[in-house]
């Protein structure tokens, strides 16, 4: 099989259950950006972080390719079977927050994105993952979308944060505490 097909060529691509659309629409968008999203979580597993961490970073990897198969797939025409986003799914993300907040000093004062490399990348995964959640909303007002799809990316973009804060304290990096002038 090869890696090329030329289907794309005219600037069409197929939804899982043959439906054919053109490559700006808001379902490839969403699938897309999940894609985007995911590659930046998988970036971040590469830095030195603590195992607990890549192995909650590699499910949510799973999870979010899962969740590009479903946004894939035309909910009309598709006869696929494919996973769907538990309950039980959103649940390890709170139980995963609510271990890391638990290390953390209360926040205070909004903090600006930075800090350190790692610490920068996990809070650019969490404005994509933002960014995705609001395309999947703009899609779902059209179309049939999962809501468990919706309440996962918003639970995962504060695991993010979350995350970002906790990969600071680690490595003992200030965070950057924003200071209206």
């Amino acid at each position: 099989m090869k890696i090329y097909t030329k289907t794309g060529d005219t600037g069409l691509t197929s939804l899982i259950g043959g439906t054919r659309v053109p490559k700006h629409h808001l379902r490839v968008e969403c699938y897309g950006t999940i894609d985007e999203l995911n590659a930046h979580i998988g970036l971040i597993i590469s830095y030195e972080i603590g195992g607990e961490l890549k192995k909650e970073l590699l499910e949510i990897q799973y999870l979010l390719f899962a969740i590009g198969a479903l946004l894939a797939a035309d909910p009309e025409k598709s006869k696929m079977k494919l996973y769907t986003i538990a309950n039980d799914d959103i649940k390890f993300l709170e139980k995963a927050i609510d271990h890391m907040d638990h290390e953390l000093k209360p926040l205070k004062n909004f903090i600006l994105p930075g800090g350190s490399s790692i610490v920068s990348q996990v809070h650019i995964a969490r404005c994509i993952c933002r960014r995705a959640e609001r395309i999947v909303v703009h899609l779902a007002a059209s179309s049939e979308v999962s809501g468990n799809i919706i309440i996962y990316l918003n639970r995962l973009s504060d695991y993010l944060f979350v995350l970002a804060r906790k990969i600071a304290k680690d490595n003992n990096t200030q965070e950057v505490i924003w200071n209206p002038r």
